[in-house]
């Protein structure tokens, strides 16, 4: 049956381990931990939180686009709602799931929280350019411990890429992989540089799910 808040299954926390183990060993070090209130997000993140020693911050609206409550219901009944969705005109896709958040309000939310979280660390847009950023302070190294729709519009917005409400489609990270992204300066501003994307080599062949 269909959950709400589902936790990791033994895979996911395998992932998250490893995930973990990575990234503490990264240097530059990672310096903040901000992380998404869903069940899976905290579980994920608590590996990293023991090998930093650095306590996380929970952020309410990194969570993922909110779905009906399908709490209890068949899961194949929940697929074939999704599949059926999948033949939506592209109008239609804004609108989202009936009963569920529509993808403009997640964009909408997405981009809002990424926009409060950088500003509170001196990283604003430019008021002149849309893919230029101003930047203050350049030594935070903050992991983001969310999910694929989360974080496919948040490179979105970094990139400058015109949004559509498929963005886990074109963006498609597996679990556990790792997405990295610099803030670098350039062209009298800042931009962000994609420097790696769905990086799961800290897992075998076998441990790769999406």
């Amino acid at each position: 049956a269909s959950r709400h808040d589902p936790y990791l299954t033994d895979l996911g926390v395998l992932q998250a381990k490893k995930a973990a183990d990575r990234l503490a060993r990264r240097l530059p070090a990672v310096t903040e931990i901000l992380v998404s209130p869903a069940a899976r997000a905290q579980e994920t993140a608590a590996p990293l939180i023991d090998a930093t020693g650095i306590p996380a911050v929970t952020v309410e609206d990194l969570v993922e686009m909110k779905l009906p409550l399908w709490e209890g219901q068949p899961e194949e009944q929940v697929q074939r709602i999704f599949a059926e969705s999948r033949l939506r005109p592209p109008d239609l896709w804004w609108d989202g799931i009936e009963g569920g958040e529509s993808f403009r309000d997640f964009h909408t939310r997405i981009e809002q929280a990424l926009t409060v979280i950088l500003s509170a660390r001196g990283v604003t847009p430019d008021a002149t350019h849309p893919q230029l950023w101003r930047s203050g302070r350049r030594d935070d190294v903050v992991a983001v411990v969310a999910h694929g729709g989360t974080n496919s519009v948040a490179m979105t917005l970094l990139l400058g890429v015109e949004p559509t409400p498929w963005e886990w489609e074109r963006f498609v990270l597996g679990h556990g992989s790792i997405a990295r992204l610099r803030n670098i300066p350039l062209a009298g501003g800042h931009v962000w540089s994609l420097r790696s994307f769905n990086d799961q080599e800290h897992l075998e062949d076998d441990e790769r799910s999406a």
